[in-house]
């Protein structure tokens, strides 16, 4: 399971890092006509909205999943008070592009808001895509994993459905680490913790629909950061690629818009799924933080 769970956090900043250059294009013909098919990582281009990155880095998503990850290990588990100073202190001085979420946050906590309650309204689904540290910390006790993942959630996306959603793939991710099929593990937790949320409904949408091209799916299911949008599609996207987390994250970026958390989420599972022998060589040698995050998952 360890190594399984180390795979999963990989994937996930894999994902990140994959989507970087197309990230928030939604003309799915001009993410083609620029870069063909992305199956390798990309350098922004200047007038994108990480022009500020390199290839190989990360989003604004990724960095604040790092940020998680430093300080699960810095505190030997999850600290809500360390992880909001070491988040805060990310973007008092971020060369990165900022999202609504961040900026609203970010003001609450100006206006005096605790830690335990500064969170946006964002509905946003990134802010259930940094969850991956946190499965690997917590994967011989779901409840606590559960709990701190909508915890963290909470602090900058103050959205019952984007918070439910992080238990969610929480609980998926958890079972899929013992042992189950992803599939099978999306209608065991919807089943039986979700049942009459829109949740379910969101995952029958995207399991019904797993015969299908992914990206003409997504336009339809929307492509947007909208939880209620992008949960379908990453449904879609782990069911109909289970046992090939590559062409999974390789076709949630070429489905465009948030392809991002999208990816993250996907890659948590199908990492946890299928380990490292899933993940592409390249990919790993040049995600520019592998090293630093290799040896914060030793720590934990």
């Amino acid at each position: 399971m360890n190594a399984n769970g180390k795979a999963m956090v990989l994937a996930s900043f894999a994902a990140d890092s994959l989507a970087l250059g197309a990230h928030w294009i939604y003309d799915t013909e001009s993410i083609s006509k620029m870069f063909g098919r992305v199956d390798t990582f990309l350098k922004p281009a200047p007038n994108s909205y990480h022009a500020t990155k390199e290839k190989g880095a990360f989003t604004h998503y990724g960095d604040q999943t790092f940020v998680l990850l430093e300080s699960l290990a810095a505190k030997k588990g999850f600290d809500l008070s360390d992880f909001s100073a070491r988040w805060r202190a990310l973007f008092e001085d971020y060369n990165g592009y900022m999202d609504h979420a961040t900026t609203d946050t970010l003001s609450n906590y100006a206006s005096g808001n605790s830690h335990e309650d500064p969170g946006s309204p964002s509905e946003d689904l990134a802010g259930a895509a940094r969850i991956a540290p946190l499965v690997y910390v917590y994967r011989n006790d779901p409840d606590k994993l559960v709990e701190y993942a909508k915890s963290q959630t909470h602090m900058t996306h103050n959205s019952p459905l984007t918070i439910d959603s992080a238990a969610f793939f929480a609980r998926v991710a958890w079972r899929v680490l013992q042992g189950t099929q992803p599939v099978e593990a999306m209608k065991n937790v919807s089943l039986e913790h979700f049942g009459g949320s829109p949740l379910s409904r969101w995952v029958q949408a995207g399991l019904s629909t797993k015969e299908k091209d992914s990206v003409s799916t997504i336009s339809k299911f929307g492509q947007s950061c909208h939880t209620e949008e992008a949960f379908p599609g990453v449904v879609q996207l782990i069911a109909r690629y289970h046992d090939d987390l590559k062409e999974a994250l390789i076709q949630s970026v070429m489905a465009g818009g948030d392809s991002s958390a999208r990816g993250m989420i996907v890659g948590m599972i199908l990492g946890a799924h299928l380990g490292l022998a899933g993940l592409p060589q390249q990919w790993l040698n040049e995600l520019k933080k592998r090293d630093r995050i290799s040896a914060l998952i030793e720590k934990l």
